[in-house]
């Protein structure tokens, strides 16, 4: 995947059947990028699934209805997706970069499901390296994509969920957002400020009973891992230090089966061996 690749946000949301648990998945098109900041399963196949698959996975396996896919969605792959799951997959083609677009997606999500429950932000792209030597368009894209389409996904769901008095909002955030990575220094300061986002608009709207949290994690074996610089890579996989995308997965599902009055804000999660 390149730096101009982009990512799907994962909604998941309640039908009116009690217990009953879908997923959607949005794809993020534009020019030039089809692919997700998925994140593949580390070993055998590095396209078996992503955080949102696994998440998917997590809730299928608590005894609600599940949907799965590959780390490559394009409108093709999220149609073979609902052919093969059935209702379980609402695929949504959007591209978040451009305005209408992007407010489209709750209306969307609404048409299909009358309610939303919770919202993972999943989406955003990479640009790493030296700053003396990252491309500005490549700059406003990512910015666009990390922070400002999260602003905007969030801003669009909350009278929603507040009107309703519950909601769970997730965002992915990175490892990168806690230290000052010095190889990465675009992509870091865009899970500094998603960071800051999540913890200030949780402080206006637990008032409401939603729930606010982001997930940081460390390297995991992923289809981002392309834009590493490359003897980073070799030095994490040298050492083992990756994480699987299920470990990710299970401890997102961990913060959304808390009891509704505990809110998990902040998970950060590395593997023993990176020395970070």
């Amino acid at each position: 995947m390149s730096a101009a690749e982009a990512a799907f946000p994962i909604l998941g949301y309640r039908h009116a059947a009690p217990g009953l648990l879908y997923w959607a998945y949005v794809v993020a098109i534009s020019a030039g990028w089809t692919d997700g900041e998925s994140i593949g399963r580390k070993g055998r196949r590095r396209d078996r699934g992503g955080v949102g698959d696994w998440t998917g996975e997590q809730r299928g396996d608590a005894g609600r209805r599940r949907a799965r896919g590959d780390g490559r969605r394009d409108a093709a792959a999220l149609q073979a997706l609902a052919r093969q799951h059935g209702d379980a997959v609402v695929p949504l083609v959007i591209d978040l970069l451009d305005p209408a677009e992007c407010a489209s997606l709750l209306p969307k999500v609404l048409e299909n499901t009358g309610q939303l429950d919770i919202l993972h932000a999943n989406a955003g792209i990479y640009v790493g390296g030296d700053l003396v030597d990252a491309d500005t368009i490549a700059i406003d894209r990512m910015l666009n994509l990390n922070v400002n389409v999260v602003m905007k996904n969030v801003h669009d769901v909350l009278p929603h969920m507040i009107a309703r008095g519950t909601g769970d909002i997730i965002v992915t955030s990175s490892l990168a957002a806690h230290f000052p990575t010095p190889w990465e220094p675009v992509y870091a300061s865009s899970k500094w400020a998603v960071n800051c986002f999540v913890q200030t608009v949780r402080r206006q709207v637990f008032k409401h009973g939603i729930r606010v949290g982001s997930i940081s994690p460390g390297p995991v074996i992923s289809a981002l891992l392309a834009d590493w610089p490359p003897e980073k890579l070799e030095e994490a996989k040298a050492a083992g230090s990756l994480l699987e995308a299920s470990e990710v997965a299970e401890v997102l599902m961990f913060m959304l089966t808390r009891p509704r009055g505990m809110t998990i804000r902040d998970v950060v999660m590395l593997p023993t061996n990176f020395d970070l």
